[in-house]
């Protein structure tokens, strides 16, 4: 199985780091620059990574251009010898640029890059390309059934589960399934924004509100008129903010930053969080009143350890979709990988499925998706029993520990491969501990996981635990 050399359409370039993947957007024509400055189009925070380490230039052909790195760029390229396909590991010359095709896995340092078609929005967005989510587990379905009845109904919803879960997925089958359905619905990830941006995105703003507001901007409550409004991350909303949310929730109106007179607005609103916010009420962080407000209805989404049956089709859908995001033809998945994956403990739920799925596809650069290309954290390979939908929200932790892996040098072994990630991993974790003067919370943060799973890896790799260092 080979891909396509076919680059029409827009391209994104995926980056798979330790924090997961993050995706970006490449332009139709020119270049894009990779390294861990801040200076480049695309900041890839690695040590492994060079400040300024390569350049993709954008054709036709691709071509990827060492800038001189520490580390060097790896190139990994099927070719065909006599019908024979020859997987090769090439170094690239400093200043050369070397020509590549959608789909071949490229190493910056230990980081694993690679181009593929971008996905529009509403696939990303749903459950299998369709608008339809994959509900098979039966606490799911009976989640989805109440959903449904509650579309119908003008409550506000508040959808409670761990990161990754699919809590947007479950705000978008709302809408879809409410009256409002043909009016827009509009995400806005509170977390996101700054205080004053995230003030100007809600309610919009007046010409001279502020020195950059050269015109007057409407904000996404007016922007969604007879529509729905999600709010992720409603937890982290700053206090000025709940004040300000809460009156336009009681009177259906919203005043624009910088203006006198109020709009009024007719919107539906869906929020989410995997904060426990009837804790954060006690602890004064959120208000009771607008928490009430928000909590017409709460929807808790299990957590993908407690629903095992969906990881097999959201595996085979997801590696549909990375395949045709790299120009190939979907490759099968073994049993055993079926089996891997549903002995994962899946800390950072659908999302990091994902991430894994999108990952394997690229390392696996054959017919078949077998365990070793998943590179799966061992630390999180224990299965709890599954528990049942409570209507309170569990202990979640921040983030994920889904660690992204490399590529290893040309045909190594599975256990190759293991080796080399684990030690890139671990040299990670001893420079993130030593630019944070032993500080555990701050390198776990500086590395993109819960410090839970820092401390685990710290005991896997048999690093002593450092006391934070003085100053």
């Amino acid at each position: 199985m080979h891909p396509r050399d076919d680059t029409q359409g827009p391209l994104e370039i995926a980056v798979f780091a330790a924090g997961g993947v993050t995706r970006h957007a490449l332009p139709a024509q020119g270049s894009l620059s990779l390294g861990r400055s801040e200076e480049n189009d695309v900041r890839i925070d690695d040590s492994s990574v060079s400040r300024r380490h390569a350049v993709i230039h954008v054709g036709p052909p691709l071509r990827i251009e060492d800038l001189g790195s520490a580390n060097g760029t790896r190139l990994r390229r099927e070719l065909d010898a006599q019908e024979t396909a020859k997987l090769l590991d090439t170094r690239i010359q400093r200043g050369t640029a070397v020509e590549f095709k959608l789909g071949d896995p490229i190493n910056l340092g230990s980081t694993l890059v690679v181009v593929r078609r971008r996905e529009p929005r509403s696939v990303t967005s749903s459950g299998d390309g369709k608008w339809e989510p994959i509900v098979r587990d039966e606490a799911m379905v009976k989640l989805y059934a109440l959903a449904e009845r509650v579309a119908s109904a003008p409550l506000s919803v508040l959808l409670l589960g761990e990161t990754g879960s699919g809590k947007e997925v479950l705000a978008e089958h709302v809408h879809r399934s409410s009256p409002r359905a043909a009016g827009p619905f509009l995400r806005l990830n509170c977390a996101a924004l700054s205080e004053s941006l995230l003030e100007s995105e809600l309610f919009g703003h007046e010409k001279g509100a502020f020195t950059s507001a050269v015109r007057s901007k409407p904000g996404l409550l007016e922007t969604a008129e007879k529509g729905t409004v999600f709010l992720d991350e409603v937890g982290e909303l700053p206090a000025s903010i709940q004040v300000k949310l809460l009156r336009v929730l009681e009177d259906r109106q919203v005043t624009r930053v910088g203006g006198l007179s109020p709009r009024p607005i007719d919107v539906r609103f869906v929020s989410a969080t995997n904060r426990d916010l009837a804790h954060e009420v006690k602890k004064g962080a959120f208000r009771e009143d607008l928490f009430f407000r928000l909590n017409g209805i709460a929807l808790t989404i299990p957590p993908l350890r407690a629903r095992l049956n969906e990881i097999e089709p959201l595996v085979r859908t997801f590696v549909g979709r990375a395949a045709s995001a790299l120009g190939r033809e979907a490759p099968d998945v073994a049993a055993e990988t079926i089996a891997a994956l549903k002995g994962h403990r899946w800390p950072g739920n659908v999302r990091e499925l994902r991430n894994v799925i999108d990952r394997a596809v690229v390392l696996s650069g054959g017919d078949t998706v077998l365990s070793e290309h998943l590179l799966l954290d061992s630390g999180a390979a224990v299965t709890p029993a599954p528990a049942p939908v409570s209507p309170t929200v569990p202990g979640i932790p921040e983030g994920s520990s889904d660690a992204g892996g490399s590529a290893g040098d040309g045909d190594g072994s599975a256990g190759d491969l293991r080796a080399q990630l684990s030690d890139l991993e671990r040299r990670r974790i001893l420079d993130a501990l030593e630019k944070c003067a032993g500080n555990q919370t701050q390198a776990a943060a500086l590395l993109g996981m819960p410090r839970r799973t820092f401390v685990a890896r710290l005991t896997a790799y048999g690093i002593p635990r450092p006391r934070k260092k003085p100053g």
